[in-house]
């Protein structure tokens, strides 16, 4: 059952769509134990898991954008999410991605951010995204780098969690 109004996108590996219930169990064991999550926060029980779903389904009604799912087409399993964020203390949206470790390192993030990427600029009208990483965190810095972002500056966020703001192009096609 889909829980919002999300658009899909297809690729020739990756199903690209808006959450659904059936996404919370990998999202809740990705949240609770996953090691990569030291960079955006660190683990949390299921609870927790669970209010940041809901809170992503909200985000894509509220602004008519926030996070998909990335299923592998083949499988049918959630690799992990990625979309376009702007909370309440964003300085403005964001390309933003998490892969749940199972999804890592088979180049579905990078496939994937070039179709959302492209679909915030062009069908969204948003202008160049930026993306906020934590500076320790080099797998996520280098996904930006390889979709062509550069560091723009450093700044701060939450309670004082250090990122570097990577901006990327506009008019960037996949």
């Amino acid at each position: 059952m889909t829980l919002t109004p999300a658009p899909t996108f297809t690729t020739d590996r990756l199903t690209i769509r808006g959450p659904e219930k059936r996404d919370l169990a990998a999202f809740t064991d990705w949240l609770g134990t996953s090691s990569r999550l030291a960079h955006v926060g660190g683990n949390v029980d299921a609870a927790a898991a669970w209010r940041g779903f809901i809170a992503g389904v909200g985000h894509l009604h509220w602004h008519g954008y926030g996070f998909f799912t990335l299923e592998e087409t083949a499988t049918g399993t959630a690799m992990g999410r990625i979309g376009i964020l702007h909370h309440v203390d964003w300085p403005e949206p964001e390309l933003a991605w998490h892969m749940f470790d199972h999804g890592e390192g088979h180049g579905f993030a990078t496939e994937a951010a070039h179709v959302i990427r492209d679909w915030a600029q062009g069908t969204l009208g948003l202008g160049p995204l930026i993306s906020m990483i934590a500076p320790e965190n080099t797998r996520s810095r280098a996904l930006a780098e390889r979709l062509g972002a550069t560091v723009e500056r450093s700044a701060e966020i939450h309670k004082g969690e250090p990122v570097l703001i990577y901006r990327h192009a506009a008019g960037v096609a996949a």
